[in-house]
């Protein structure tokens, strides 16, 4: 019988959520293979096998398949299609391609979601200013206007907030593939991750406070400062959102807080997400550990925060862009607690993900004070 401790994992995406994934992988002896069009990729270098191409090439997703005993991705705008085709040939896709094609879709994933009752704004598609407007009839403004497909890190929105806008909207957007969510007058944004065995297991990780910076994450904060019945609840969404879509690996929901203190859904990610980074120091088995476990069968480990925890993004600086050289990096060091993840991506851009840095501490508060000093200390800047 062969050991799960022998298989060989594909990977699509060669970014660092990948390069998480093999660290965790490797630590259990496993082959790991990456697809990546960028031959200088955060994933490269440990990698076993790097096959050089573009996400949504169908012949590169079959040869990666051809290599690896279970194929997995960290990200989802990819070439689904191909995926299913993986399936059929007899070599298993976690998460399922049946579940990426639905979440995919904004439009179809909400929809889903709201025809099982987990909580979510209202929606409608629309597909002109005029299909806008009459939304706006309906639900007011300010409303929310989304891409279906592509976007991430709040590219893909725009907040309409009176109709003069409709045609800016459809403009800046630049497609007719677009729905309409009824703004959510919300206290804060959460998030919650949630991983689901090939068996059914779900494990769920604690509620991560997150704030956002032109729509980009800056800061997650955990235990999130919540009621315990607020918390009870994104906990429960995450594990019956788990549950809808039979999930294999990690998701992550995020949510916004209401007024009353319940729960919507905003948006979900069908893999390991940039909130969930803090989960590495802070829990006794990370995000990217579980992940493992959950596509190559194993049993999935411990979610107990150990200690509170604080992470912060590195993104290049609006006024930065060339080779990236990191400053700062003593002083991070040597504050306790203090963790720091640099990425390897050789060029800086603005708002690029360059790396994170994680305080853990006795409490939050310690956690946040800590980790405003290091964000301070540290500097990538292009050369």
């Amino acid at each position: 019988m062969k050991s799960p401790l022998s298989t060989k994992i594909g990977i699509i995406g060669g970014g660092q959520l990948g390069k998480m994934m093999i660290l965790e992988a490797k630590k259990m002896g496993m082959t790991v293979n990456i697809l990546e069009a960028e031959e200088k990729c955060p994933s490269h270098s440990i990698a076993d096998n790097h096959i050089v191409g573009s996400l949504k090439d169908a012949n590169a997703i079959k040869k990666l398949a051809e290599i690896s005993d279970v194929i997995t991705y960290e990200i989802e705008h990819i070439n689904v299609d191909a995926l299913f085709e993986v399936e059929k040939a007899g070599k298993p896709v976690y998460p399922t391609p049946a579940s990426l094609k639905i979440i995919q879709n904004k439009l179809s994933q909400k929809t889903r979601l709201l025809e099982e009752g987990v909580p979510a704004p209202d929606l409608l598609p629309v597909n002109s200013p005029a299909d806008l407007l009459a939304a706006g009839e309906k639900f007011g403004y300010p409303m929310m206007v989304k891409a279906c497909l592509g976007g991430y890190d709040g590219k893909g929105n725009f907040l309409i907030k009176t109709p003069e806008q409709a045609e800016e909207a459809f403009k800046t957007l630049g497609s007719t593939d677009l729905m309409v969510e009824s703004f959510v007058d919300f206290t804060m944004e959460i998030s919650v991750l949630a991983c689901r065995g090939q068996n059914g297991e779900i494990a769920v990780y604690p509620v991560a406070q997150n704030d956002h910076e032109n729509e980009v994450l800056n800061e997650t904060r955990v235990p999130a400062n919540i009621s315990e019945k607020t918390s009870k609840q994104a906990m429960d969404v995450a594990r019956r959102v788990m549950e809808i879509f039979e999930g294999v690996g990690m998701f992550c929901v995020e949510m916004f807080v209401l007024q009353d203190g319940s729960v919507s859904v905003n948006e979900i990610a069908p893999r390991p997400h940039n909130s969930g980074h803090y989960t590495i120091e802070a829990c006794s088995s990370s995000q990217f550990d579980n992940h493992i476990r959950a596509v190559a069968g194993l049993p999935l480990g411990d979610t107990t925060l150990i200690k509170p925890a604080v992470m912060r993004n590195l993104l290049g600086d609006a006024d930065e862009d060339g080779v990236a050289v990191v400053t700062g990096v003593d002083e991070v060091l040597a504050i306790p607690g203090a963790r720091l993840h640099i990425y390897g991506k050789k060029e800086v851009k603005p708002k690029r993900k360059m790396g994170h840095i994680t305080v853990i501490a006795d409490t939050l508060e310690d956690a946040v004070e800590k980790g405003n000093k290091a964000y301070a200390a540290l500097k990538i800047l292009g050369r």
